[in-house]
């Protein structure tokens, strides 16, 4: 059983280019992946822990993630991620998931962009500036190199002037600052919110234009677009049919019934339209998986004293 720690995994540099690939594909096998809901526990000050298993046959693995999120701590969010075998059941590696946590959620994000946003789509909004914007933009940067995107940043202490800096070298990105959540989302064709919690709405049902495309990665501040926007998606409808105003959806769709051509997504560049994305383990243990895969030689691992035959208490 290989023990693979933060650095082991983000030493791995993956191209931006196949995380999206990964999250496709994913999608792709969602139909075949046997997907329990995730256990969500809360935890005080807005803290969780999730646990979040999974078994993808096509791929003969299984796994369990476990995320947890303590506000005093640093990070706040941290995660582990065990995989196994599927067919014989042996443990094959406990990873730090941190970072895959990081980086398959923005690329996910991204895919979701470059699927539903409209055609003509030419700005991209961001409110909350941590890991997960930065994984979204990477992932989302990498696609189309050669367009120009305008990319909003809602001002948050000295968190956009570092996020300009960490993508100044793609010249096709041209970034405006905002004082307030409003102006961005009426301003950009497409608004992705990283914010971790909140307990307001960003922005009255005025502020957003026909054919805009809204992203809220951790769900909260866009209740009232459940009510009136045309479109619905997530990645699971399990996970948000729990959600108040689900029933009330105009017009609901899990993204891989969509790239499986069985539901139409952007119908129009008129449309408006949310994504839920809740979080998928299919994705944390097929990033494993492929880690795993990639670390093959990695000498660090761990002998289970498990029983070779029956035993009696």
């Amino acid at each position: 059983m290989k023990l693979i720690n933060f650095e082991d995994v983000s030493n791995l540099k993956i191209p931006p280019e196949q995380l999206y690939s990964w999250v496709e594909e994913m999608l792709m096998q969602k139909h075949s992946a046997i997907l329990p809901p995730k256990i969500s526990m809360t935890q005080a000050e807005n803290g969780f822990c999730n646990v979040m298993p999974c078994v993808l046959p096509n791929e003969d693995v299984m796994g369990v993630k476990v995320v947890t999120r303590y506000p005093r701590r640093t990070p706040a969010l941290s995660s582990q991620i065990i995989l196994y075998r599927q067919g014989s059941g042996e443990p094959l590696a406990l990873m730090d998931g941190t970072y895959i946590t990081a980086m398959r959620t923005g690329a996910v994000a991204a895919h979701s962009i470059k699927t539903f946003a409209k055609s003509d789509f030419s700005s991209v909004g961001f409110i909350g500036l941590g890991n997960t914007a930065r994984a979204t933009l990477h992932v989302f940067a990498s696609l189309d190199k050669d367009v120009e995107y305008t990319i909003g940043l809602l001002s948050y202490k000295d968190h956009a002037q570092s996020f300009k800096d960490r993508f100044k070298e793609h010249k096709n990105l041209v970034f405006t600052v905002y004082d307030n959540a409003r102006a961005l989302i009426g301003d950009s064709d497409v608004t992705v919110s990283c914010v971790t919690y909140t307990d307001t709405l960003f922005a009255d049902d005025e502020s957003y234009r026909p054919g805009c495309t809204i992203i809220p990665v951790h769900t909260r501040g866009f209740q009232n677009c459940d009510l009136f926007f045309d479109k619905v998606f997530a990645d699971d409808r399990d996970h948000v049919k729990g959600f108040q105003h689900f029933g009330r959806f105009r017009n609901f769709a899990e993204t891989s019934t969509v790239l499986a051509g069985k539901e139409p997504g952007r119908n129009s560049n008129g449309e408006r339209i949310l994504i839920y994305n809740i979080g998928l383990s299919i994705h944390d243990v097929y990033f494993a998986h492929k880690v795993y895969q990639l670390l093959g030689n990695l000498p660090n691992s761990i002998k289970l004293a498990d029983p070779t035959e029956k035993f009696w208490v």
